[in-house]
């Protein structure tokens, strides 16, 4: 098979990069190579930056139907070429492929939202707010926006971003990860396919430099981020010495409180399939699970559902988890759950020595169990970001809601429980930004915003939803005055009253 060479895309055309510095792209589950891609140097970066801010002078004055129209078209690209995409996300991903479907299917959600720009990019009016004076707003584009995504969503992440950022009158410059871009590039395609204009919507690669440079420069107004706390940390600080808006999405530490009324195989099995699926490597995965009351008699019964799981490829048709995303992210899984073992945590089921038939090579793990995890421990207090479960019991709501308010991250947070009641005190005090009762990873539709809170997150204003709107468009209100054809001045007004 020959091994893809990734290429930049830069006013409307893909172009190789001249870079020297070139990283394989691999499959997690054989560890063949499929595709290459590069660091791409500061010139192209450059080039890239200049393109889009080219293409702003024209793009802003679109009319919005237009712009409706080609994310309609864009939708219809998607839904149509979802296997296409999914078959991409998992050979450079691993997750299997009903769930790299799932997620070409929230992806292409936020798509959706953003066909209803003709609405979402609307002003407000008053007329007549003083004597013959009109006040209203107008939701203007910035400029030049960019984006940095992470590994684990390569179709949904860039979604989170661009499509209502251009959609909005901005251009685009996206520096998807270097593990998986394959997928990420195919969508950029088919938004060229449904019509977005060379310049629009560029595309880079690279690593931390390629980052600095786009954060640093003075052309690009606003940056989307999704990634780790420490990356988007420094990217945050920087981007706000630059003066510039900057949305980040980061690391977490996501609980699920089980209550003993909830209906027990239906939370068993909603839990698993969020801490274990796409092998625990997601934000919004809840790795710990807080058992309150008799709910801690349940723990046999999820280690018999956790052990029923198979690992395997992910175009394995029954596989639950496919492999993690690389060496690296193995060796660290596998590092962190023989630290949880030496702090004194109780391993109940181990999925370091995971092997799968015909696949030797593959960085598989198996799902992993532990209780009498305690808040100081490193398993607790790390996103492991693998299929690692951490098991907490508390004697009450009370307790499980002070337990969860005690730690840093604020991304998600999940209660199973058949009480409204209960239900409605957990979300009232509870102190995360989204909340999932009876659903297991409350990510929520795309036309509302995603609100990830504390450490989880800086900046005010969030991807999706209104928020995004605002995020991507500055608002710029007119006060105006018409004066009747010879009117003759009643004289100096010298007051800040309007009459």
């Amino acid at each position: 098979m020959a091994v893809r060479e990734i290429p930049m895309i830069i006013d409307g055309q893909a172009v190789l990069s001249q870079s020297q510095e070139w990283r394989d792209v691999v499959n997690p589950a054989t560890q063949k190579v499929v595709a290459r891609v590069p660091f791409c140097t500061a010139e192209e970066v450059e080039h890239a930056i200049a393109s889009a801010h080219h293409a702003f002078r024209e793009w802003r004055k679109v009319p919005l139907g237009k712009r409706m129209r080609i994310m309609l078209a864009l939708q219809a690209l998607i839904r149509d070429n979802t296997d296409e995409l999914a078959a991409l996300i998992t050979e450079e991903h691993g997750k299997t492929l009903p769930d790299a479907k799932g997620e070409v299917g929230r992806g292409l959600e936020v798509v959706e939202h953003a066909c209803s720009i003709t609405s979402l990019q609307l002003g407000e009016v008053a007329e007549n707010a003083a004597s013959d004076v009109d006040v209203y707003t107008l939701h203007q584009p910035l400029g030049v926006g960019a984006g940095i995504t992470a590994f684990n969503f390569p179709i949904m992440l860039p979604c989170f971003m661009f499509p209502l950022a251009i959609a909005t009158g901005n251009t685009f410059v996206l520096k998807p990860s270097e593990q998986d871009p394959s997928s990420t590039m195919r969508l950029v395609e088919l938004a060229h396919e449904a019509g977005v204009p060379a310049g629009v919507l560029n595309v880079v690669h690279g690593g931390p430099e390629v980052a600095n440079q786009i954060v640093d420069h003075p052309t690009i107004k606003a940056l989307s981020f999704i990634g780790s706390t420490h990356v988007g940390s420094l990217l945050y600080k920087r981007a706000a010495d630059a003066g510039k808006r900057m949305q980040a999405m980061m690391g977490a530490k996501n609980h699920c409180v089980v209550m003993p009324d909830a209906n027990r195989s239906q939370a068993i099995n909603n839990l698993l399939g969020s801490a274990f699926g796409a092998a625990g490597q997601r934000c919004m995965a809840n790795s710990v699970v807080v058992l309150v009351g008799e709910a801690r008699q349940w723990i046999d019964d999820i280690v018999d559902a956790a052990g029923l799981m198979k690992v395997g490829p992910g175009t394995q048709q029954d596989a639950d988890l496919g492999p993690l995303v690389s060496p690296a992210a193995k060796e660290r899984v596998l590092g962190l759950i023989e630290t949880g073992e030496k702090e004194g945590a109780t391993l109940l089921i181990d999925g370091r020595n995971c092997q799968v038939h015909d696949y030797p090579k593959g960085n598989f793990v198996g799902p992993t169990l532990f209780t009498d995890v305690t808040a100081e421990m490193t398993i607790y207090r790390e996103e492991i970001f693998g299929p690692v479960l951490c098991v907490v019991n508390v004697e009450t709501l009370d307790e499980a809601i002070a337990f969860i308010n005690a730690n840093p991250n604020g991304n998600g947070t999940s209660i199973f429980t058949n009480s409204g009641w209960v239900a409605r005190r957990f979300e009232t005090d509870i102190d995360v930004g989204q909340v999932g009762i009876n659903v297991p990873i409350p990510v929520p539709v795309a036309y509302f915003s995603f609100t990830g809170s504390r450490a989880s997150k800086l900046g005010d204003l969030g991807p999706n939803g209104k928020q995004a709107i605002a995020f991507w468009t500055q608002t710029k209100t007119v006060t105006a005055r018409w004066f009747e054809p010879e009117n003759v001045s009643s004289g100096i007004n010298s007051t800040i009253a309007l009459s």
